[in-house]
């Protein structure tokens, strides 16, 4: 596989449109991370990290549902940087997902965080994905 995160990303979206509440994905440390941010901004409901028999660790994430409009809260997932064309942002030109209502996910030198907390950090990096 040559880009793990793009497939992660894919896994998580095909839950989502298939309106199912859990999705199970390899894990590693960058998707922890990507998926701790996830949580924290209220994307998901909950995550789990497993290991299964062989020793393979994976991510168990329980998607969120609005109860009453049975719709999702990611309404959508894209991946930004690739290994074919790596996108880079600096603390000035940092983007701004739907006016500020979605969230950027970039890998920093202190670690994976939002655009927002890039901005406070004052910091740059790789964009990852895009999430609203």
């Amino acid at each position: 596989m040559t880009d793990p995160i793009s497939d992660f990303l894919t896994r998580v979206r095909n839950a989502v449109k298939a309106n199912h509440k859990v999705v199970e994905a390899p894990a590693s440390k960058m998707k922890v991370e990507i998926t701790k941010i996830l949580y924290e901004q209220g994307y998901i409901l909950a995550y789990k990290v497993d290991t299964d028999e062989k020793g393979h660790k994976t991510i168990k994430i329980a998607l969120k549902y609005h109860p009453e409009t049975k719709t999702n809260a990611i309404k959508n997932l894209k991946r930004v940087s690739r290994p074919g064309l790596r996108r880079y942002a600096s603390v000035d030109e940092m983007p701004r997902v739907l006016n500020g209502l979605g969230i950027a996910i970039l890998s920093t030198s202190k670690g994976i965080m939002t655009d927002k907390k890039a901005r406070q950090e004052n910091v740059g990096g790789e964009v990852l994905c895009y999430v609203y």
